[in-house]
């Protein structure tokens, strides 16, 4: 399926609302959970006319809130129940590989499905990051951190440990936090409310920025 096929099928259930087939959804929030693993579809994209050179794809955001919507909740747990989790079934882990080149280093990280990690980004336990997220080349994601739905992280960035990166799925038009390529985040510092960083800043440690800064 093409992306503008995607873009239509995504559009036409979010459209129906509650009231649309729940199985033709299902399968449509998988296909865009794909994309969005792949690469090949992203939540917000480049474009030099817009004043913060980012737009988002509105279309992408109601498609990942679809997935909220059609999920069934069901028993996660680990460990033969000594770990409980419950969670919709639609927003599975990320079946990394190493095929994938991605360095995941054991001790509590998780990835949902539906995140893009490029080929060498690192990911240091325990870290997070939620479906829609996306992480370039060579970055790295220290302990602690979090990177929010949707938010877009370039390459060779450092996320330093307990850096929070927030997301911003909701509302749909908002643009999510974007660090673009070359940028140290410092530790414990955060940037949410669909913030913009540059390429090469550096955010000292224990820095807040948000939209309104």
């Amino acid at each position: 399926m093409t992306v503008d096929a995607l873009r239509q099928e995504v559009e036409k259930v979010w459209a129906a609302g509650p009231d649309g087939s729940r199985s033709h959804g299902r399968d449509v929030f998988a296909r865009l959970r794909a994309a969005l693993s792949d690469g090949s579809v992203r939540s917000a994209s480049p474009d030099p006319a817009a004043p913060t050179g980012w737009v988002a794809n509105t279309w992408v955001k109601q498609g990942i809130l679809l997935g909220f919507r059609v999920g069934e909740m069901i028993d996660v747990s680990m460990d033969h129940g000594r770990l409980p989790f419950f969670d919709k079934d639609t927003l599975p882990l990320k079946p990394l590989t190493l095929d994938h080149g991605v360095r995941l280093v054991p001790g509590g990280s998780s990835v949902r499905d539906g995140v893009y990690l490029a080929p060498g980004v690192i990911c240091m336990p325990p870290m997070y990051a939620k479906i829609g997220a996306y992480v370039g080349e060579g970055t790295m994601i220290d302990s602690h951190a979090l990177v929010g739905s949707c938010a877009q992280i370039g390459a060779r960035v450092h996320v330093s440990a307990a850096a929070q990166i927030g997301g911003v799925i909701e509302p749909v038009g908002a643009l999510p936090v974007i660090i673009e390529d070359d940028v140290l985040v410092g530790g414990n510092s955060g940037i949410y409310e669909g913030a913009v960083v540059k390429a090469r800043a550096v955010i000292g440690a224990g820095t807040i920025l948000t939209g309104s800064t």
